[in-house]
């Protein structure tokens, strides 16, 4: 029998505020009849863009920023420290260090400086991410979801935050999609 992966699916509602679509189980599943433990578990497809594989350069000896090239991915392992190594830190301090970490991934202009956390911060992207170890919660607009390790959330440009209650950093893995803008109000 196939590892049930938890999918955590994020949108927007009619007034454009970060939710929850689905958090189940992916019902996606295609188990081989032969071996038990072997099949597929499909997680998101998108349908469009198509990436070339010719050449031999590292795509990934770029500056390390947190957007992906237009039209393009990125796939990177991130780590998120305990909030308790920031709980000292004034509202204030803690706005100036979140302002400095996105100058610093050329993405002051994603953050969300009227969220109700530091880090809350919106992309032009699908994200695959995947809890792999730690403990961390995905932080929206309107809903906190704790996560475990092996967790998968699809990330569909909603503003989020990452909250990491534990006491060991917590990574993630993820692949960033460029995608179409939202419309906006």
């Amino acid at each position: 029998m196939l590892r049930p992966v938890r999918r955590i699916v994020t949108g927007h509602d009619d007034s454009g505020r970060s939710v929850v679509v689905s958090d189940e189980v992916s019902p996606h599943i295609r188990e081989n009849p032969v071996h038990l433990n072997r099949g597929l578990t499909d997680l998101w497809r998108t349908f469009e863009a198509l990436p070339g594989n010719v050449g031999t350069q590292d795509a990934a000896a770029t500056e390390v920023v947190l957007n992906p090239p237009a039209n393009g991915t990125v796939f990177r392992f991130f780590q998120i420290p305990p909030e308790r190594d920031v709980s000292n830190l004034s509202w204030a301090e803690r706005q100036q260090q979140a302002d400095a970490v996105f100058s610093g991934m050329g993405a002051a202009h994603n953050r969300d400086r009227e969220a109700r956390h530091p880090g809350m911060h919106t992309t032009e992207t699908v994200d695959y991410i995947v809890l792999l170890s730690g403990e961390v919660t995905l932080v929206l607009d309107d809903a906190e979801v704790p996560m475990q390790p092996l967790d998968v959330v699809i990330q569909r440009g909603t503003n989020h935050s990452w909250v990491n209650s534990g006491s060991e950093p917590a990574v993630l893995a993820a692949i960033l999609i460029h995608a179409q803008p939202l419309p906006r109000a």
